[in-house]
């Protein structure tokens, strides 16, 4: 036994260090351009003392985002999200605040409201819940002129909302009934998924239904729409939990992936208002050489068409920091179905009458299917609701709900693996590209604050940028996606993206090579455009190549401009040169010569630095980049030392011009007089006042000195205080070595 566990540590080990050089090195993950918060063009919102900006609704038949916050509720212009368009709060009572506080909680925290559940039911209004101080409770909620108005009509929570507002959840509304998955007690033991509705429904209280869950996800997919098997709509759940199926020492979590049908209504007697459908999976996303597996942190759903069309993209991360790496895997609707419709059933064994074992079950399964809806086969046996089935199939389904099979990713292998990188939401979206095809383009939300803009072709994930949106960084907390923007939440706030930025690629190389769906190089108009139905019928006149970057017809561009610097002997002089991509190799050169590292020359991500700079380093230096082996040149320096004998006359000047002017200034001030004028110095310093004074636009003229003695002595005061400030700043340039200080900074000069 020892020994087992002993194996076992070590695999856990060796695991990470297999993986160093592989999956998390290769160039596809790294992001090809790193946008940082002060260029990312976005819009940003938030308010004074609020907080926890995590539940988002998009209205958009009232061009708003409806955002819950900490106690608050906005409504915001869909297309600038700085659009306040309505507010309203809603805060707990002094009395449950305090209730709350004695049940042990953080009054100045935990005992908030936290909105978590924000729905459009039928009839336009809105159904929105909150943690309460861990009293859960909903309301009705409507716009109208101009106000977000909550009605009163407050109901209990329990089941539909959390509890504790730092607990995972996830709610749908479908048809106008709620389906939720939440704890249904204070300590969150009491995991549940739920339809609230007159036939209210829920799952067991039982280990084997759900396991100390964290619930991510939930989606309702629309199977009963020209169906031939006349079989029902589907809600999935998304959740990780405890495994039971697994022989270990320690808690292993697993990823799942669970459904009910929509027409259920419980059994008659087994399974009274419990759901009947109940089924689960092990959600798999394998990453090579990994024994723990991967845990589910966000869904989302794309149906390019009818419901056959769906896949499920979902992100997941390590269960252990130490081990940090991120994937996302996508999942096909008919996969799932497979699983849940013809896969085997796993079913507990007792061994030595204490431990009990999980195994694939390999007796007779009832019939109809335990599990399965309502369709045309079960209607020509006679049930017609769930209440119909026997309770041999019912009983089935409450100690036996696990598949066998897990449901494996598309092509059994993620789309993209990241290291050093949590991953926290994701949202897709299609993009059309200029010959048509459709693209499906992720945007990954991270815990360190950034949006990954990525996409799939035939195989190859490319990243085209990271868009750091936080500073300091808050990590991701919710993504929602329109047709044209994207909007990310976190605790601090929230801010609005437009998904096809185009305007960021400059050039035309770096346009194409960007390979972005959204954006082609346009020829006519000279820059990186989103494409649209115009430029799809002319071309010609467009530059797109996704599939290999192809950006041979680029025009040719003129980079025969030098920067001219001078620098000082045995000075400090840094380069700078930053390339469009982060997947570029940037090559110096001086003279038409490679440069390479040495003692003298270090070559930076975005710059050169030259130690001990010589009348060797002088020269013509350029720098390009490389990138699919396209070269680019961004900079070129022309680089000069600054000679002793030019120096010294470059001081001789300076300090000649220093002397003129405090020459001229004393002589108009009156403080010296020269020998051939000796008695007009008076009447000098007043024809130097009076032209000063008759200079001035009539709004700005100073007060003459017979006009206002004190005013005219405070004006020779502050003339005679700014310029020795003057002569002191001009000073400051000559070194006491007698060098003037070109560019010279604690030993370095920045070109």
């Amino acid at each position: 036994m020892m020994f087992l566990l002993g194996v076992l540590c070590v695999l856990c080990v060796w695991s990470p260090a297999t993986l160093t050089g592989g999956l998390g090195s290769t160039p596809n993950t790294i992001p090809r351009k790193t946008v940082p918060v002060s260029s990312n063009g976005g819009r940003l919102f938030r308010e004074e003392g609020v907080w926890n900006y995590t539940t988002m609704l998009l209205r958009e038949d009232l061009n708003m985002l409806i955002l819950g916050a900490r106690e608050a509720i906005f409504a915001l212009d869909l297309d600038d999200i700085t659009v306040k368009k309505a507010k309203v709060y809603w805060p707990v009572t002094n009395k449950e605040q305090k209730v709350c506080s004695n049940k042990g909680k953080d009054a100045a925290n935990d005992c908030k409201n936290y909105i978590k559940i924000l729905h459009k039911r039928n009839d336009d209004r809105m159904y929105v819940c909150g943690t309460k101080a861990f009293i859960p409770t909903c309301d009705y909620m409507s716009y109208a002129d101009g106000n977000l108005i909550l009605e009163g009509k407050q109901e209990d929570g329990k089941g539909k909302c959390p509890f504790d507002p730092s607990q995972r959840y996830t709610s749908e509304m479908v048809d106008g009934v709620l389906y939720s998955a939440t704890s249904m007690n204070f300590r969150g033991s009491e995991p549940v998924m739920m339809r609230s509705s007159e036939e209210s429904i829920r799952t067991e209280f039982a280990s084997t239904w759900l396991n100390e869950p964290n619930f991510i996800h939930m989606a309702h997919i629309r199977e009963g729409d020209s169906t031939p098997e006349g079989d029902d709509d589907k809600i999935y759940l998304f959740f990780s939990e405890t495994a039971v199926e697994y022989d270990s020492y320690t808690k292993v979590d697993v990823s799942r992936i669970a459904r009910v049908c929509k027409g259920d209504l419980g059994g008659l007697r087994t399974l009274q208002r419990k759901w009947t459908s109940f089924l689960k999976a092990r959600l798999d996303c394998p990453i090579p050489n990994n024994n723990l597996p991967l845990l589910v942190q966000d869904v989302f759903h794309l149906c390019p068409g009818n419901w056959t069309t769906c896949v499920f993209y979902a992100v997941f991360t390590s269960q252990l920091d130490s081990f940090q790496y991120s994937a996302v895997c996508a999942y096909k609707i008919e996969d799932i179905q497979t699983v849940f419709s013809k896969g085997k059933f796993k079913a507990p064994v007792t061994v030595e009458t204490s431990f009990v074992k999980w195994v694939m079950y390999s007796g007779d399964v009832p019939d109809p299917r335990p599990g399965a809806c309502i369709d045309n086969n079960a209607r020509r046996m006679g049930f017609t609701s769930s209440l119909d089935l026997p309770d041999k199939t019912l009983q089935f389904i409450k100690d036996k709900p696990l598949m066998d099979q897990a449901v494996k990713a598309s092509e059994e292998k993620p789309l993209l693996v990241k290291r050093g990188t949590a991953f926290t939401r994701i949202v897709v979206a299609t993009a059309t590209a200029l010959n048509g095809t459709s693209h499906q383009v992720m945007f990954i939300g991270t815990k360190s604050g950034s949006v990954l803009k990525a996409v799939n072709y035939d195989g190859e994930m490319v990243i085209m940028e990271e868009i750091q949106l936080f500073e300091p960084s808050e990590p991701v907390k919710i993504l929602r996606i329109s047709n044209t923007k994207l909007y990310v939440g976190s605790e601090v706030g929230v801010v609005q993206l437009s998904i096809s930025e185009c305007g960021r690629y400059h050039k035309c190389l770096d346009c194409v090579l960007a390979r972005d769906p959204y954006c082609g190089w346009d020829l006519n108009a000279d820059k990186c455009s989103t494409i649209n139905s115009t430029h799809r019928t002319r071309t010609s006149t467009m530059i797109q190549s996704l599939s290999d970057g192809d950006a041979r017809r680029c025009p040719q561009t003129d980079d025969s401009k030098s920067v001219s610097v001078s620098f000082l002997h045995d000075n400090t002089v840094k380069l700078w040169c930053q390339p469009y991509s982060n997947l570029a190799q940037v090559q110096w050169q001086l003279n038409g010569q490679p440069i390479k590292a040495s003692n003298t020359f270090q070559i930076l991500s975005d710059s050169l630095m030259i130690f001990n700079a010589s009348e060797d380093t002088s020269g013509h230096y350029t720098c390009s980049s490389v990138e699919r082996n396209y070269t680019t040149q961004h900079v070129a320096y022309d680089l000069k030392i600054c000679k002793k004998e030019n120096t010294l006359v470059a001081i001789v000047v300076v300090l000649s011009l220093i002397l003129a002017v405090l020459v001229i200034w004393n002589l108009c001030k009156g403080h010296l007089s020269l020998p051939f004028c000796h008695s007009r110095v008076k009447d000098t310093a007043n024809v130097c006042e009076q032209s000063l004074y008759e200079n001035q636009p009539p709004e700005h003229k100073l007060a003459s000195p017979t006009e206002n003695m004190n005013s005219n002595n405070n004006h020779v005061n502050v003339q005679r205080h700014s310029s020795s400030r003057e002569t002191d700043r001009l000073s400051s340039t000559v070194g006491s070595s007698g060098q003037i200080s070109l560019k010279y900074r604690d030993g370095e000069s920045e070109i």
